[in-house]
């Protein structure tokens, strides 16, 4: 069973909850830190950061977009994945969707199909 996660990962998945295309920049993350009466360094903020959304890819709630290089990710947008949607969603108190699925019904004798009926034209006597 994974960790719990942490209030930096639920501020994520909360915040992309609530933007546009369930899209969070990195630096409208840095927000996080600055509603706290106690803050780390600058640099110390964009590391627990980054490490923070490296484990949220990892768990599949979110997807990273940015550059990667030899060596390491640099990560400047995180989009939402449907499991990290759910996961929002159960976070923030909303119900959940069930995933119904709808069958369709035969038609009914005494109905007639679509080809049989007259023209709307017709139908309403428009000249």
């Amino acid at each position: 069973m994974p960790a719990p996660l942490s209030k930096l990962q639920k501020y994520v998945l909360r915040q992309g909850l609530e933007s546009a295309g369930y899209k969070v920049s990195k630096k409208k993350l840095i927000d996080f830190y600055n509603q706290r009466k106690i803050k780390p360094k600058k640099e110390d903020q964009i590391n627990i950061i980054t490490k923070s959304v490296d484990r949220l890819i990892n768990r599949g709630l979110v997807k990273g977009y940015g550059l990667k290089t030899v060596k390491k990710w640099f990560v400047w947008q995180v989009i939402l994945t449907k499991n990290g949607l759910k996961k929002a969603r159960e976070l923030a108190g909303q119900q959940q969707k069930l995933p119904l699925k709808i069958k369709k019904l035969p038609p009914k004798a005494g109905l007639r199909h679509r080809a049989d009926r007259p023209p709307m034209a017709e139908k309403l006597k428009i000249k």
